[in-house]
Order: C-alpha cells, then sequence, then structure tokens
C-alpha cells in the first residue's frame, strides 16, 4: 500500500521533471544552488589583524640634538604578516628655507637620507613613545630640516611616510651647563653650575637666557621642571626636599633661537643624593619663667626648624653644677613649648635649661640657663 506524499514534496518532485525534461541545464543549477543553501553554516572567520602603520612624527631641538617622538600601535602583527613591524627607519631632508611646504612622499623619498634604523622590540608597543635624536653639524647657512620615519617589516617592505616634522634649527644655542655640584644644610641643598662659554656651533659669546633646573626622585622616571623662569644666576636653592630620600638633579641652559623662541641646552652631569639630617636645631631661646608658692611655669617659642620633635627641660638647684648631672623633667620629649615643675619648695632658688631634639634625634646646645624663686 502506498503511503500519500505530502504535498510540497509532490510538487518539488514533478518541478523537477519538468525542469529536466524542458531545460535540463536550469535544473542543474537549480540543484545546485539548493545544495549549497541548504548546507551547515560554517563559524565566522576572526577579523583580520590590522596595525596601524602610520604614526604622527613630533620633535624640538635641544642644543645641536632634533628629538624625534612618535606613538607606536597597540600590538604589533604576527612574525609571517606583512604588517609586522621590525623596524623605524627615520629619514631626513636638508632644504632651503624658501623652498615651498608642500613635498610629495615619492620627492622626499628620492631627495631624503636614511640617518638611522632603530630595531623595535615587543616592549615598544602598547602605545608606548619611541624618541629619536638626530645630532647636527651646523655649515653656518641657514637651513630647514624635514624629518619623517616610516616603518619596514623583516622583508624589507616598508609602509608610507608618517607626516613630515619641519624645523629651522638654531645654531647660536649655548652649550650645557658644567660641573654642577651641591651643598646640603637643615634649610636647602644649594645647587651650583659652571657657566658655559660658548654656543654648540663654537660661536662666542654665549647666547645665555638662563638655566632651567630638573628634580627627579628616580632615575626612571622623568624629571621635573623646578623653576618658573629661568635662573639667572648659575646656582639654585632647592628649599622643597626632605631628608632620607633620593634626589637627582640636572641643569640646561635656556637660550633664544629663532624668532625668540626659548631653546634648551642639553643636560649637564647629574648628580644623585640622598640627603642625611646631621644637623641639630638651634638652641631654644627667651626662656621666661612665671612662679607660685606651688609651681614654677615655664614659657619659650617654639623652634623655626620644622623637624622638630619636641623638647627636654633640665633642672637643678646649683647653678655651677655640671650640665650632665642636671635632673631632666621631662624624660619623654614635650611636644609642647610649655611647662609646669610642681615639684617645687618654698623660697628655694631653681635654674633651668631646655634643649630641642629633632625627627631625626640631633640634639641642639642648650639654651641660656634661666632662674626663679619660689615665693
Amino acid at each position: 500500500m502506498l503511503r500519500a506524499l505530502p504535498f510540497k514534496k509532490i510538487t518539488l518532485n514533478i518541478f523537477l521533471k519538468l525542469l529536466l525534461t524542458k531545460a535540463p541545464l536550469a535544473a542543474l543549477a537549480f540543484v545546485l544552488l539548493m545544495s549549497l543553501s541548504c548546507g551547515k553554516r560554517r563559524p565566522p572567520l576572526p577579523p583580520r589583524e590590522r596595525v596601524l602603520q602610520h604614526v604622527e612624527l613630533h620633535g624640538f631641538q635641544r642644543g645641536n640634538q632634533v628629538v624625534l617622538s612618535w606613538k607606536m600601535p597597540a600590538r604589533n602583527a604576527g612574525q609571517n604578516s606583512v604588517l609586522n613591524i621590525n623596524r623605524v627607519d627615520v629619514y631626513r631632508l636638508a632644504e632651503p628655507q624658501t623652498s615651498p611646504l608642500e613635498l610629495s612622499e615619492e620627492e622626499f623619498a628620492s631627495r631624503s637620507v636614511l640617518v638611522a634604523t632603530i630595531p623595535v622590540k615587543d616592549s615598544d608597543f602598547a602605545l608606548n613613545t619611541m624618541t629619536h635624536r638626530d645630532t647636527l653639524e651646523f655649515a653656518g647657512q641657514p637651513a630647514r630640516l624635514r624629518y619623517g620615519i616610516r616603518f619596514v617589516n623583516a622583508s624589507g617592505q616598508k609602509a608610507a611616510f608618517s607626516n613630515f616634522y619641519l624645523i629651522e634649527p638654531a645654531a647660536r644655542i649655548a652649550a650645557a651647563p658644567t660641573s654642577l655640584s651641591a651643598d646640603i644644610s637643615q634649610e636647602a641643598i644649594l645647587l651650583k653650575w659652571v657657566e658655559p662659554v660658548e654656543n654648540v656651533d663654537a660661536s662666542a659669546p654665549p647666547n645665555i637666557l638662563g638655566y632651567n633646573v630638573y628634580r627627579s626622585i628616580s632615575d626612571k622616571q622623568p624629571a621635573k621642571l623646578m623653576n618658573d623662569t629661568p635662573v639667572t644666576k648659575p646656582e639654585y636653592r632647592d628649599e622643597f626636599f626632605e631628608f632620607g630620600k633620593d634626589y637627582y638633579y640636572f641643569v640646561r641652559t635656556v637660550s633664544s633661537g629663532v624668532a625668540g623662541e626659548p631653546v634648551e641646552s642639553s643636560e649637564s652631569n647629574i648628580i644623585n643624593l640622598n640627603p642625611k639630617d646631621i644637623f641639630s636645631p638651634t638652641p631654644p631661646t627667651a626662656i621666661t619663667l612665671a612662679a607660685t608658692p606651688t609651681t614654677i611655669s615655664i614659657f619659650f617659642p617654639a623652634n623655626p626648624e620644622m623637624d622638630v620633635a619636641g623638647y627636654r627641660i633640665y633642672r637643678s638647684i646649683d647653678r655651677d653644677l655640671e650640665k650632665s648631672r642636671w635632673e631632666l623633667l621631662t624624660p619623654q620629649l614635650l611636644a609642647t613649648n610649655t611647662f609646669q615643675d610642681t615639684n617645687v619648695e618654698s623660697g628655694k632658688t631653681y635654674f633651668y635649661y631646655v634643649t630641642a631634639t629633632d625627627k631625626a634625634g640631633n640634639i641642639s646646645e642648650g639654651s641660656e640657663v634661666v632662674s626663679e624663686t619660689v615665693p
């Protein structure tokens, strides 16, 4: 017994017979289309990794160098990819100042000079900034310099150029300061240096507007500018420091560049300091006493030093007794500048002196001796 076939299936069979009879090529195309459309869906392919091949180039002059910088892509492509960055090529073109500002990549590529090839490491990516210093040799004639960089893969295939960075370097820029040294006191770190005697192009006198002083707390952290305006003398007092901390200092000369723009020299020698507090506070002054039948009150101004931790008060009934034998009334440092001596007897005269102790444990000399008689 025959089973009844679904209507759709009968209709499809009849349609195929008609196609095969009347139009065999059309039938074959239809069958192929149906087989393709009825197949299983494949998982989507991962997107093709793209690595930025064009970066923004920046720069500035420092002494006899042009310092170039650019930000690397977030990641590198795989070793076998044409987008893998193996190195950075740096190009420079020296041209007259009157040359047209517009220049095509083809013209720049044919006229420029390769001045540096910088290998790239994995640690250079993650949007880190890379730099290159191009040292200049001044020929005495003003010129415009045009720089460009491009990425190159391991096969030597080159990406497009970055933007072009243009600069007109100044020749009469003072040389760097020398012989930077430091003297440490309770109040300040006094920096001193020797002024330059010529410019980077060997001309004289040096073009000096002043000096910029830089400080860092680590040799791995960028230094911060200490002064608001250039220092006009070859010395600087750093009063904002803490004993027991590391500091790194260097100084740059500031000159007047093209169009009066300030240009810094390269760095002086770098000095590393870890100042130790070996400085005793000054003795307390202006000690005053007030007596009652049961107490002698002691008053004195606070010491001027910011690191004073407290005071000690000594007493004796014999002014000529050795100070080392006087009675200590404050075994614990006195944190205030007042004290009441309640262990007194009427009719007796008592002598006192005070010392100050700083946070490093340095002790001042004794104050002047003062005395009071209990009524």
